[in-house]
């Protein structure tokens, strides 16, 4: 686990320079990152972001890839205006900070997001992927959310939703071998209750060498022992969604 000094689930990693292709748009009650494919598609892809917030770039990186494979990209602001956190904050601070931003209380956030893909672009078929924070925020979905087809948690902490696994939707989970939030013990007893308690698809793959954060806090030009991993998880992301919607 991580020690008490810095106990945020997210390494800083590398931060992309990266503009985006999309725009911001408001939806609701909340803004996002919406970023669409030449062709039109009945598909699209929540993106839940991580502590760092729905303006990262590395986060934007990934919804601008998504849409470069034929999918509606949609990164909304699920922290509703309240800051991000920033890698300067006050590490003794972030537990007061993280009680006011669950990951499992995002249901209103999403049920708005739905309406707009839907009513707003001709979306039949909605995904999510979550990373970290938002991670976990896929599993709490991947519960409850009737109208999401599937889901790819990338490093969500497991702790969060320990006792919890009749997921409703086909569901890939994403880890790093030398993780330090997230032990190998605690991915083994995830995959034992998913075999127990799932009915649905599911798949939990450990990735050899990977820290937290791999698939979008690392990039693969300077860390070239790396890139055969990153490239995989993120081949293995889209996948798992072309399968599933």
């Amino acid at each position: 686990m991580a020690n008490e000094s810095r106990p945020c689930p997210c390494d800083i990693g590398d931060r992309f320079d990266y503009g985006g292709r999309g725009q911001e748009v408001q939806v609701g009650h909340i803004k996002a990152y919406v970023c669409k494919p030449p062709a039109s598609t009945d598909k699209a892809v929540i993106v839940i972001h991580d502590i760092f917030g729905w303006q990262l770039p590395n986060t934007r990186y990934i919804a601008d890839m998504l849409t470069t494979n034929g999918y509606i990209a949609i990164c909304p602001d699920f922290f509703v205006g309240q800051e991000a956190w920033k890698p300067s904050n006050d590490w003794a601070s972030f537990n007061d900070w993280l009680k006011t931003r669950d990951a499992g209380k995002t249901d209103k956030e999403v049920d708005v997001v739905l309406k707009y893909l839907k009513d707003q672009c001709g979306v039949k078929k909605i995904g999510v992927i979550g990373f970290c924070w938002g991670g976990a925020a896929v599993q709490h979905l991947m519960l409850k959310n009737p109208h999401l087809k599937t889901g790819v948690s990338l490093y969500g902490v497991i702790s969060r939703f320990e006792d919890k696994h009749s997921l409703l939707h086909p569901t890939f989970f994403i880890f790093g071998e030398k993780d330090d939030i997230i032990p190998l013990e605690q991915v083994t007893l995830l995959e034992q209750k998913l075999k127990q308690n799932c009915k649905v698809d599911y798949e939990v793959k450990i990735y050899p060498g990977q820290t937290h954060g791999f698939v979008h806090r690392k990039r693969e030009d300077i860390n070239p022992q790396d890139k055969p991993y990153i490239e995989e998880g993120r081949k293995d992301m889209i996948n798992w969604l072309n399968k599933y919607l």
